[in-house]
């Protein structure tokens, strides 16, 4: 059966109309590296670490030759923070050496930077150049499945495919934010809020009914 996509966003809308990206940054430099420490760990984790990052390293360059402890010292309380450092400064020189310090505008150019993936691609493209994504995150991902947007066997391409045909273009980047805000603070993996849920009877995994 094909999920009411109307009826779902209309419903997710209501519980958040002010759905954003939660990551601080001040410009298109620090939005990338957020969204790269922003893997596997909250936005609220990578807040806390990102001011005395950039502070210590503000332009592509700076990052791009600093010692990789430093970089690891300054992210330390992230998980997987040793990956973490290493893709950071092998992406800002990749960006220094092949794209002139300018970050790349298109998909395919993104993912080919370290620890660049499709996911971190399409929430830089839509949040910084406003061109219409949605990137599947865990959050999303969840969500997709709850709600009959996509089966267990899918990949996260084929489930972003479904979410993109389910909503029209000019509506993916809000219902990117709003999807990730229901799965972050509502339809969570543990504890979701079931019994208040306005959208309970079209769920696929209820975990009270």
């Amino acid at each position: 059966m094909t999920p009411d996509a109307g009826r779902i966003e209309a419903e997710i809308s209501r519980l958040f109309p002010d759905a954003r990206c939660e990551l601080r940054y001040s410009n298109s430099y620090e939005l990338l590296m957020a969204i790269m420490l922003s893997a596997q760990t909250t936005d609220e984790s990578v807040n806390r670490i990102t001011p005395g990052l950039f502070s210590a390293y503000r332009t592509v360059n700076a990052l791009a030759e600093a010692p990789l402890f430093a970089i690891e010292e300054k992210i330390l309380h992230l998980g997987l923070y040793k990956n973490k450092a290493r893709f950071l400064r092998e992406t800002c020189r990749e960006i220094r050496d092949r794209f002139g310090g300018v970050i790349p505008s298109t998909q395919a150019e993104l993912e080919s930077l370290p620890g660049v993936g499709r996911k971190t691609a399409n929430v830089y493209l839509a949040e910084w150049h406003h061109i219409p994504r949605i990137a599947v995150d865990t959050h999303v991902h969840r969500i997709s499945l709850r709600l009959g947007f996509a089966e267990e066997k899918d990949s996260l391409e084929t489930v972003e495919r479904r979410l993109m045909d389910a909503f029209p273009p000019e509506r993916w980047i809000e219902m990117h934010h709003k999807l990730i805000f229901f799965g972050r603070y509502f339809c969570r993996a543990k504890n979701p809020s079931c019994p208040n849920c306005p959208l309970l009877d079209l769920c696929q995994k209820p975990l009270f009914r």
